[in-house]
Parts: C-alpha cells; structure tokens; sequence
C-alpha cells in the first residue's frame, strides 16, 4: 500500500525524535512559561516590597546613624518616632520607586533564572543533584545582584537624604553620574552579589531538593499502599 505525500509530511522526522512541529511547540511553551515565571516572581516581590518599605527605610537610618562617631544608638523605636515627628508619614516610602524598580527585576531574574540554570546546568554535567541546585540558585542570586545594583545604591541615597527624595530618583542618577562617575553605581556591588549568592542557593535549593524528596516519599506510600 503506498503512503501519499500528505501522510509522508505528518510522520516524525526519525524514529525515537520528535517531529518538527512538535519541537516548535514545545520551544513555544518553555519560552512562554520562562516569561508568566519571570512577571509572577515579579509581582509577588514587588507586592512584598511595598508591604516592608517602611521597615527598610528604618534598616538603613539604623544602620547609618553616628557613621565615624562614638556614642549612644537609638534603637528602632527611637528611629520611627523621630522620622514620624521631623519628616512624617511620607518619609517611612522615601525611595520607594528604585526599590520597587529593583524588587521586579530581582526578584522576577532570581526566582526566574534557577529553573533555566538548572536545565544548563543538568544538559552540561549531566547530573541534577543538590551541589546543581545550589550553584543554580547562586549564580541566579548574583546575576540578579549585579544587574540591579544601581537601583540600590540610589535607593539608600534616597532614603538617608528627605531633601533628595524631594528631588525625585532621576535627578540623583544625573547627580550622581556627574560627580561620582559610572562606577558609582556599583559600589558595594562584591558582598551584595555574595550576600544574594548565598541567600538564593540556601532558599531555592533547599525548597526544590525537599519538593524531590516529598514527591519520592509520596510515591513510595503510595505503592506500599497497594501492595
């Protein structure tokens, strides 16, 4: 019996491989799946970020107050009440636009570029074990880092100084760019990317090695169960 040429065009291209369309198809849901990953990583840390602001705001007064000076530290308490009294209400958001602007793409490349790292990282060794997924989430966490380390620099910059917030962040960038250069923005840039590093391998790794785990445990009572 003869195949027409029509039938001919819908059989795979090798025996065991997908076929053309096939291929394309699954190429289309992994990159659309990467993009929905990426916006709801996002969202969900920038949702998070105008909840705590606030409390970073006060972080960064703490952490800078009597710099080069000996004397006695106002606790956390102490911080927000002087703010709410002196700047007000509106001061507990100042740099809030670079932190939101930071929170999306952090957080949307950290969350979003483990799961492809570890697609990489498993096609070059051949192997998906733990030590894969820390690397995984350490070279997501630095990548993030050092791509949105500017946006942090002009957020504490903002943050320490009410006269700049009422300047608005554009302003500063230009400010900062004349007077400090382009390296500016990268200040600290080397323990935020380790701190990150470390921060994202120990959660993401962590999370999907214990995900295996409960999956292989589940399964295991569930064939006990009918056997």
């Amino acid at each position: 019996m003869e195949i027409s040429s029509n039938d001919a065009s819908d059989q795979p291209i090798c025996s065991g491989s997908l076929s053309v369309k096939e291929k394309r198809k699954s190429t289309a849901i992994s990159a659309s799946y990467a993009v929905y990953h990426f916006g709801t990583s996002g969202i969900a840390v920038a949702a998070a970020t105008a909840l705590t602001h606030p409390l970073d705001v006060l972080k960064v007064r703490l952490q800078m107050q009597l710099v080069g000076q000996r004397g006695p530290l106002a606790g956390m308490g102490g911080i927000l009440t002087k703010i709410m009294k002196i700047e007000g209400p509106r001061a507990l958001y100042l740099g809030f636009t670079p932190a939101l602007a930071r929170s999306v793409v952090y957080g949307g490349l950290r969350l979003g570029l483990y799961e492809p790292s570890n697609y990489v990282f498993d096609w070059a060794f051949g192997s998906s074990n733990f030590l894969v997924k820390v690397a995984s989430g350490a070279f997501s966490g630095a990548f993030a880092t050092a791509l949105t380390n500017p946006m942090e620099v002009l957020k504490v910059r903002l943050q320490m100084n009410p006269s700049l917030g009422r300047r608005g962040p554009i302003r500063e960038i230009q400010t900062i760019y004349s007077k400090e250069g382009l390296k500016a923005f990268w200040k600290g840039v080397g323990p935020a990317m380790s701190r990150a590093a470390a921060l994202t391998a120990s959660q993401l790794a962590t999370y999907d090695e214990s995900k295996r785990v409960k999956s292989k445990l589940l399964l295991f009572n569930l064939i006990s169960s009918k056997l």
